[in-house]
């Protein structure tokens, strides 16, 4: 059911969307696929290139950030370390969320496999909106090629929000063209 409404969000989104493209060179390419009501902001840095996602509208309380890294090693070789070493790295947000511990859910991919956990901050349960404080952060890592690796943040007031569903369906729709050199 989970797909088939991601298939669905995704051909509505197809039809009013706008196209974030990035050439990694030889590694290959992305496109993140996003509603009209999104800014798309990318900055590179030599070694990794880092991509903000914010909303238009004020009144929306939410927003996502990609940073991707091009590793030398392939650590994530399995999607149980990749598993892992998400859930390690989210320690640090468990322990202080309504959740109390990490556990890694799987991104639904085209190409490569990636976990993210999700957290409420127990300070703004039953709370309305706070612009700039998030209700929700999902942090992940997705492995599209041994060498391209997204780490993926995700903050809104409500992961059934539709604000967090566009972006999360941002995610999961992204295409991923390996590099020639492949």
């Amino acid at each position: 059911m989970k797909k088939l409404l991601g298939l669905f969000l995704l051909s509505v989104v197809s039809l009013f969307a706008q196209a974030e493209k990035l050439d990694f060179g030889a590694r290959g390419k992305l496109t993140i696929y996003l509603t009209d009501n999104w800014s798309i902001e990318t900055s590179d840095f030599g070694d990794r290139k880092m991509i903000k996602v914010t909303p238009k509208d004020s009144k929306v309380n939410a927003h996502m950030e990609i940073t991707v890294t091009f590793p030398e090693t392939d650590r994530f070789d399995t999607k149980a370390r990749l598993k892992m070493r998400v859930e390690v790295d989210a320690t640090k947000f468990s322990e202080q969320s309504v959740e109390g511990k990490a556990r890694a859910q799987e991104f639904s991919l085209g190409t490569g496999y990636g976990y993210y956990c999700t957290f409420t901050d127990p300070d703004l349960v039953g709370k309305p909106p706070q612009p700039g404080n998030f209700k929700n952060v999902s942090v992940g890592l997705i492995r599209l090629a041994p060498d391209v690796i997204l780490e993926v943040g995700i903050n809104a007031d409500g992961v059934n929000s539709e604000p967090y569903q566009q972006l999360l369906g941002a995610i999961e729709g992204m295409e991923f063209k390996a590099g020639a050199g492949r």
